[in-house]
């Protein structure tokens, strides 16, 4: 009997997998953290046969390799990428048998030239088909991670092979390990709402890359629906080809108050990883807020120059722990240090700093005074979608070498939801700005009285 364990890391929206029949397995596309596939195949009572990767990752780094070396599994790559460990190369068409099933390489470039998606046989009838970052549920992977100009062969390549996936019997699960948030999902960051697995008939009826047979206009509006990605992905592949080794989910060093006093006066990078309305309220000046949970690494990797030297604070190490394990996801393991400090005594040393937190509501009612500024830290895209009439839009990475364009004068920070305003706020706090953090979500803008326009 054949069984399909869902290994789900929503923080990066990606889903990797634990195919077996009761005795042997097959992990396909595991996450840097290996622990979770070994946990999961324990309680199964299974042992890891081979370990799969549809593609060189551009959103997280890989623990495949270091799960083959630990099981002592088959690792598969395919043959024609480039990489620095040993593993077991495999090209379209190419059969392997794990226990009662049988595992079948199929070709599927588009998200990246060499991909591969992996469909699973029990009994000599297909049964799921891994598709990776190739046909996704009601969408595609992205073709525009790997160069400029690769992007539009990569989105005619993505067309057909989601083609030929869509040939496989109606009754093929479908389990791609994309689009459940990810930015490797076209359109966006795309779905994180689907559950279980769906069938390649339910997809035929619903996923716009299987519409029609106008390839040329599939492509069209796949290039034309673009929009930014994490700026760390252009590390993920380097980092992938060479191989991961294994990954520390120990505590970084403790330091004392003196130590954070000296790296805040040194220009470096504090994280404080408390709710947002907590650290607003009360915080140490020159720290920057990054709340722990869904959106910590991929802002942490989009916003904090790669490399950069990470401190923690953190009174408990339940939160480290957490951004821990989220961070060396995306390879980011230079965490230099955390503090365990009591707020207070680290506010008494080092002195502290708050700052408003409010909603559309009130800025409505202020808004007209003239006296504020509005900033809008979403990206592009979601500022043309619709935005409040004379704000101003920073894509909040690039908020800190922007910060001279901001007038001198109270600024009222918002995003879509509140995750990358409080992170904005914070290095406006940093940079002795007077700010109010609005959290509060932007749909509630339509019924605040204040303008809102399209476009720009």
């Amino acid at each position: 009997m054949l069984q399909i364990q869902t290994v789900e890391t929503p923080e990066l929206g990606d889903r990797s997998y634990l195919a077996h029949d009761g005795r042997e397995a097959v992990v396909v596309d595991p996450q840097r953290d290996i622990d979770r596939v070994l946990r999961a195949a324990q309680e199964a009572g299974v042992d890891i046969r081979c370990v799969a990767e549809t593609h060189i990752h551009n959103d997280y780094v890989s623990g495949g390799l270091e799960l083959a070396r630990e099981v002592g599994a088959s690792y598969l790559v395919a043959a024609q990428e480039e990489v620095g460990f040993e593993r077991r190369p495999v090209a379209d068409g190419e059969r392997l048998r794990v226990g009662s099933m049988v595992l079948e390489a199929l070709a599927t470039p588009g998200h990246t030239p060499n991909h591969l998606s992996f469909l699973l046989s029990l009994e000599g009838r297909p049964r799921a088909v891994f598709s990776g970052g190739s046909l996704l549920y009601g969408a595609v992977g992205r073709t525009d991670l790997i160069s400029p100009a690769a992007t539009e062969e990569l989105a005619h390549a993505q067309h057909r092979s989601a083609r030929r996936l869509a040939q496989l019997p109606d009754a093929t699960d479908l389990y791609p390990t994309h689009g459940f948030g990810s930015f490797c999902s076209s359109g966006g960051s795309g779905s994180s709402d689907v559950e279980g697995a769906q069938s390649i008939g339910r997809e035929r009826g619903v996923n716009p890359a299987l519409e029609d047979d106008d390839e040329e206009g599939f492509v069209r509006r796949l290039l034309g629906g673009y929009t930014l990605y994490p700026s760390y992905y252009a590390e993920m592949g380097g980092l992938n080809r060479a191989g991961a080794g294994p990954i520390d989910l120990s505590l970084p060093p403790e330091v004392g108050v003196e130590e954070v006093g000296r790296r805040i006066a040194g220009g470096e990078w504090v994280l404080d990883l408390r709710p947002r309305p907590e650290f607003a309220a009360d915080h140490v000046a020159g720290t920057v807020n990054f709340p722990t949970g869904m959106l910590l690494a991929t802002y942490v990797g989009w916003v904090v120059p790669w490399g950069a030297p990470l401190t923690l604070l953190g009174a408990e190490p339940g939160p480290v722990e957490r951004a821990r394990r989220d961070l060396a996801r995306i390879g980011v393991e230079r965490l230099e240090a955390w503090c365990p400090r009591p707020l207070t005594e680290l506010e008494r040393r080092l002195g502290g700093s708050s700052y408003r937190v409010t909603d559309f509501r009130q800025l409505a009612r202020e808004w007209p005074s003239g006296e504020i500024q509005v900033l809008d830290a979403r990206r592009p895209d979601e500022w043309r979608a619709g935005h409040i009439r004379g704000a101003i839009n920073i894509h909040l990475p690039e908020l800190e070498r922007r910060l001279s364009e901001l007038p001198r004068r109270s600024t009222w920070v918002h995003c879509a939801a509140g995750y990358r305003a409080s992170i904005a706020a914070s290095i406006l706090d940093r940079a002795g700005r007077d700010v109010v953090l609005v959290d509060d979500d932007f749909a509630n803008l339509a019924g605040s009285g204040i303008d809102i326009e399209t476009g720009g």
